[in-house]
């Protein structure tokens, strides 16, 4: 469920505890989470509605000043309306790992590395040295350098982003120290 971001900083504020999508079928459930770049949602609730319920208090809830911008921004998509309620729950667990350079996680790391690397080809190092060589190029670019489709670059580069490694850019992706120091250690294969 993808939220823009001036939602997310209000979902986060306090100030937004719901939003609402037209589906076929519900693309969230209760209980689930969502990561996003304000952190993590916690999804609350999941019902269906009818747009004719739909009330001012509704409407401010989801952070729109009346229930004709809510409507508005539904368009005119086929499916059940959903109102979701969540909130900002806590920071990316990710955002810890980013800063851990210790000995222990990075040996911890070139073992999981090396476990995806022996599912198929290896990719984890060359792809971690891309994304250092030339912060924020787009994904597409890269992938194409690789002979990838985008969607399989990027969702090698979400892996590596799981273990603190990467930071998603407004375009592209960087290091982070961990991915740095991840990176530096398998430069040198002999020391491991």
């Amino acid at each position: 469920m993808l939220i823009q971001r001036s939602v997310l900083d209000r979902i986060r504020a306090g100030e937004v505890s719901r939003v609402y999508r037209v589906w076929k079928r519900p693309a969230a459930k209760v209980g689930g989470r969502q990561r996003t770049p304000v952190g993590e949602l916690a999804i609350e609730s999941v019902e269906a509605v009818d747009v004719a319920s739909l009330t001012a208090e509704d409407a401010r809830q989801a952070g729109y000043p009346d229930v004709a911008a809510l409507t508005a921004d539904l368009g005119g998509r086929e499916g059940t309306l959903y109102c979701i309620g969540l909130r900002w729950d806590r920071v990316d667990p990710r955002l810890a790992l980013r800063d851990d350079t210790s000995d222990e996680a990075v040996a911890a790391i070139l073992l999981k590395l090396a476990r995806k690397d022996a599912v198929a080809e290896p990719w984890t190092s060359a792809t971690l040295a891309a994304i250092a060589a030339e912060p924020g190029r787009r994904a597409a670019d890269i992938a194409e350098g690789f002979g990838l489709e985008k969607l399989v670059f990027k969702r090698r580069v979400r892996q590596l982003k799981e273990l603190g490694l990467t930071i998603s850019l407004d375009v592209g992706y960087t290091l982070s120290a961990r991915g740095e120091a991840v990176l530096a250690a398998l430069d040198r294969p002999a020391e491991r």
